[in-house]
């Protein structure tokens, strides 16, 4: 498969959130502005691809030589938490706006299951390190893409909140945008599938 063909489907056609349904919470959580929705994707963005890099690194070179594949899972996530960690110290210092808006999904990028999920597809894939870093970097623009999308539309519906029915304002009328916007998605796999 070419890099052009990862990018491509890892954005459009198995987006992360809108097609595996993976990384729901901070998707939900964080998208009721588009700049806190841009600033969760780049968090995002900056720990999946770091940690694909980590966590390509870190199996290949210190669990497979020594046998210890069977720890990947564990250890990706200590990997991944300590670049969580890392990001929230950067943004406390750098950001505090940013920081203070995204609140306590910040360091829940560490239980992001996308996150992980992706480390341990691109291992399962038996992808090189080039490949793996593209695939991280492809599903975590596809993340933010998806948030952004969603926080694009929430913020549309909250402006004429009166033409949502009262009974469905607030999570309701989330996660019917939430479905709706996932079955455009997947439009993007063809007919037939």
């Amino acid at each position: 498969m070419s890099l052009t063909m990862i990018f491509i489907s890892a954005i459009l056609v198995n987006n992360i959130v809108l097609a595996q349904f993976l990384g729901i919470c901070p998707f939900l959580g964080v998208s009721k502005r588009i700049s806190t929705a841009l600033g969760m994707g780049a968090a995002v963005m900056f720990v999946m691809t770091i940690s694909g890099i980590s966590t390509w690194l870190v199996y290949y070179k210190l669990l497979v030589p020594h046998n210890l594949e069977f720890m990947n899972t564990v250890v990706f996530i200590l990997v991944i938490a300590s670049l969580v960690q890392m990001v929230e110290i950067v943004l406390k210092k750098t950001a505090p706006a940013l920081y203070q808006a995204l609140g306590i999904y910040l360091p829940l990028i560490t239980t992001n299951c996308a996150v992980l999920g992706i480390a341990l597809l691109a291992i399962q894939k038996e992808y090189s390190l080039t490949y793996a870093v593209c695939f991280n970097l492809a599903n975590a623009m596809g993340f933010t893409l998806a948030i952004v999308l969603f926080a694009g539309l929430r913020q549309r519906i909250s402006l004429n909140n009166n033409a949502v029915p009262k009974a469905l304002r607030g999570a309701p009328i989330a996660l019917i945008t939430a479905a709706l916007l996932s079955l455009a998605f997947m439009g993007f796999s063809g007919v037939g599938r």
